[in-house]
């Protein structure tokens, strides 16, 4: 199957007082119709970057410095603003971490939704209240018609995010951008917002680009993982492999960081130690040598390349595939396609 969202060699970089800081790091994936891809990793690691350079939708002192977005084989980045809106909302939506600072407080909800019904479906006014009404009762709340007219401050978080999902699923598009859907919701809630993005993104054969730092729900609905650390790509494989054989000690650290059933009462959870470096782009060799318990010396000087370590796992580390003598393998066949 053809990907229908393929990102390649993307670069972001920021300007700061202290000099250009490179975001995202010449990172490569795609997205095929109907999958869910998972971009995880901690807070700083470039995953909102991401999915923010893909919406164009970066703020002031905050440019896409190379790369590709082809967008069913459009390079979306070679497109004009008014161009852009047209894709925007329509073809790929987003739902934000927060759905307070994405709903506009003074008008209502009714108003919004409308709103970008008649601007991307062109319906009348009777037609487009008809949509709204409608995807209100799919995303499951109770009164859609009292809903309409209610503005954001008078409902609860889960029913703010629900009414995000009614909007960015409303015009049917063929990408979701879901950036941390779930961090402000409580454990219940949470659940029914990812098994209604799961069911409705199903019924319109929606892919889903999921960004979270949360495991727990990546397990839950993911087809395919990209772990991100300092702006870069660090393992990239399907999510049964992910949890099942992790790689990269990086994934490693995050997958012994979850709290488990079985672990016992005195027993304490493992943790990575430090944090992820700010300044990456001037660091010579591997990102992650300062925190790795593997680290050797040819890591402090050397990036390793993204490489596929067994079929459909590609994984950012020198040690990782060492033959049974010692030896680093280095071999540069199948290096993925971002080096």
């Amino acid at each position: 199957m053809e990907a229908l969202l393929s990102v390649n060699h993307l670069q972001t970089a920021f300007d700061t007082d202290q000099g250009k800081i490179i975001s995202v790091d010449n990172i490569s994936f795609s997205v095929k119709p109907g999958e869910t891809l998972a971009i995880v990793g901690e807070s700083g690691s470039g995953k909102s970057v991401t999915a923010l350079s893909i919406m164009r939708l970066l703020g002031k002192g905050s440019r896409i410095d190379g790369g590709q977005i082809l967008l069913d084989g459009t390079d979306i980045l070679q497109l004009d603003e008014r161009q852009m809106r047209d894709i925007r909302g329509n073809r790929i939506s987003m739902v934000f971490q927060e759905p307070m600072t994405s709903l506009n407080p003074v008008f209502t909800i009714g108003y919004q939704l409308c709103e970008a019904i008649q601007l991307h479906l062109k319906q009348d006014k009777k037609e487009a209240r008809a949509t709204a009404v409608k995807m209100l009762r799919k995303v499951g709340l109770p009164r859609p018609e009292a809903i309409m007219k209610e503005y954001p401050f008078a409902l609860s978080g889960g029913m703010r995010q629900r009414v995000m999902i009614a909007m960015a699923l409303s015009c049917r598009p063929q990408i979701l951008i879901a950036d941390e859907p779930t961090t402000a919701l409580d454990v219940t809630v949470q659940a029914q917002i990812l098994q209604l993005m799961k069911e409705l993104c199903e019924e319109a054969g929606t892919a889903i680009l999921l960004i979270t730092h949360d495991l727990g729900v990546v397990a839950e609905m993911a087809d395919r993982v990209l772990v991100m650390y300092a702006g870069q790509i660090v393992e990239d494989t399907d999510v049964y492999t992910l949890f099942d054989e992790p790689k990269h000690p990086y994934t490693r650290g995050l997958l012994k960081s979850i709290p488990r059933l079985d672990i016992g009462a005195g027993e304490q959870l493992e943790s990575i130690p430090g944090a992820v470096p700010t300044r990456y782009q001037s660091l010579p060799g591997c990102r992650f040598y300062n925190r790795c318990h593997l680290a050797t010396e040819h890591c402090r000087g050397h990036l390793p390349p993204l490489e596929e370590k067994q079929e459909g796992q590609w994984v950012r580390c020198w040690e990782v595939g060492k033959s049974a003598d010692g030896n680093l393998n280095r071999s540069e066949e199948g290096t993925h396609d971002e080096s």
